[in-house]
């Protein structure tokens, strides 16, 4: 389950639509928390999604953070605390400062990348390995900023089956995330039953992963477009992601 934590951001930011933008799809003080559960019944751990309007260096940003961390027995014999930061462009949505610091069971990680637009570079600043580094990009999204420049895109032209890729940096690289649409479902839920559309992101099988369709992740079919389910099919065991709680959303959560 190593990185588990890490996966479950990777694949609910890596979240795509396409279309046509209209409504707003967050604002500030939108907050999300997920519960995570290993095997359908261990409470594993939980990850919490923020938003906020700041300033940096001079100019109004949306600033995200992303935390996660385990929880009950899970704890005891792998413990995971995880924190992601993205300060992007209130229009536009690019990206300008991407933060990760993460302990997962020992393993650590602690950079920070900021994106230059006049040179088309981004620096990444290695502080566990204490390594700098420049990197050539174009039109790429870091981690969190993706889920939000997606989720603010109309999804009403998508169809079964289609396949939609994105380019994600990532720890000095640019990683390519592809998935694929299967359709419209009401799901039940703590909330109630709720319209969503259904996603399969791509991974690599071997890993973490029994095999490369394994995981399945249900959103919100409003104008929201909040990731509420993830299933995956893990090399032992499954993961389970639910949202738990929610509050600040920009439009009204649709319920049946």
């Amino acid at each position: 389950m190593r990185k588990y934590i890490f996966l479950f951001f990777t694949l609910f930011f890596t979240l795509l639509a396409q279309g046509q933008q209209k409504k707003v799809a967050f604002k500030d003080g939108e907050r999300l928390r997920y519960k995570m559960s290993y095997s359908g019944f261990l409470r594993a751990g939980s990850a919490v999604l923020e938003v906020e309007e700041r300033e940096l260096n001079g100019k109004k940003v949306f600033y995200t953070k992303g935390t996660g961390w385990t929880s009950g027995m899970i704890k005891w014999f792998f413990e995971v605390d995880d924190i992601y930061e993205s300060y992007f462009d209130m229009d536009t949505i690019k990206p300008y400062l991407f933060k990760r610091k993460i302990n997962e069971g020992g393993y650590k990680k602690h950079r920070i990348t900021s994106f230059n637009y006049d040179s088309n570079r981004a620096y990444v600043q290695d502080f566990t390995n204490q390594k700098d580094s420049s990197i050539a990009f174009t039109n790429v999204q870091d981690m969190l900023s993706s889920f939000y420049y997606l989720r603010n895109i109309e999804t009403d032209s998508l169809k079964k089956g289609d396949e939609i890729e994105l380019d994600m940096f990532l720890d000095s690289k640019v990683y390519p995330f592809k998935l694929r649409f299967l359709g419209r479902e009401v799901l039940k839920t703590k909330f109630g039953k709720i319209k969503s559309m259904i996603f399969r992101p791509l991974v690599e099988s071997g890993r973490i992963f029994k095999e490369q369709e394994s995981v399945t992740i249900w959103i919100t079919d409003d104008d929201n477009r909040i990731p509420i389910k993830m299933k995956a099919s893990l090399a032992v065991g499954s993961l389970r992601a639910e949202l738990e709680r929610y509050e600040g959303l920009a439009n009204n959560f649709t319920k049946l």
